[in-house]
């Protein structure tokens, strides 16, 4: 069940990229960017070990809970990776840094939900989603001056 887990997450997370990947050289490299923009090869890095901690978080929660306890936290879990996709959408697809930026405050918050749900079934799968919202917050800051530097 581990694999089923991580191999949704890896999914998704290809389906966000192939929203992404034509928007790129046509749209995003165009753009201003703040100096603390990371080169284009870390974001895949990044999130491929992202999804893959999310995967390993889910199944864990998966695996520990008593009957029934699990429904909520990977209910926010599926939830969480929606809103991930239409970030990708809003953003990239969209090519629009504002809307992206709204659907991102929403992933952050199911995030937290997710992690606090996560936490009342199994500490480790709480802690494998810190290095993700760590990373929507600089995602996030990073959104937020993409947007106003290209009004």
């Amino acid at each position: 069940m581990l694999l089923v887990f991580v191999i949704i997450c890896l999914a998704v997370g290809r389906l966000g990229a192939a929203i992404t990947e034509p928007a790129l050289a046509s749209w995003y490299r165009g753009l201003a960017k703040p100096d603390w923009t990371p080169p284009d090869v870390v974001f895949p890095v990044a999130w491929s070990l992202l999804f893959l901690a999310m995967g390993i978080a889910a199944w864990l929660v998966w695996k520990t809970a008593e009957r029934g306890e699990a429904r909520l936290p990977l209910t926010l879990f599926f939830g969480q990776l929606v809103i991930n996709v239409l970030w990708s959408f809003s953003f990239f697809g969209q090519r629009n840094p504002l809307l992206g930026l709204i659907c991102l405050g929403a992933l952050f918050v199911a995030v937290v939900l997710t992690t606090l749900a996560f936490s009342r079934v199994s500490r480790a799968a709480s802690w494998l989603f810190l290095p993700y919202l760590l990373w929507l917050g600089y995602a996030g800051a990073l959104n937020f001056a993409i947007w106003q530097m290209n009004p």
